[in-house]
């Protein structure tokens, strides 16, 4: 899967230990994909992560360029035992 990593989202994974294949899955395989309310080049995926007591992952991406560019991702307090 190609994608990049917004200069943000590169310093969020580190401080967050979110792990690179946690990333790619909810970006190849995501749970719930939803369409950014605002601005219509991005969109979100969520994906539950087992390892991290199904907290859920929320990925923010744009979609409009190729690669892909992630514009940030985090765990999403509010959706947890949602997906």
């Amino acid at each position: 899967m190609d994608y990049t990593l917004s200069q943000h989202a590169l310093d969020v994974v580190r401080e967050r230990d979110i792990e690179q294949k946690w990333l790619e899955a909810a970006l190849a395989t995501p749970a719930l994909r939803q369409p950014h309310e605002i601005d219509p080049a991005l969109s979100y995926v969520l994906l539950p992560i087992a390892e991290r007591d199904g907290r859920v992952l929320r990925v923010v991406y744009n979609h409009t360029i190729e690669p892909w560019k992630v514009v940030t991702v985090y765990f999403d307090r509010t959706m947890k035992g949602k997906l």
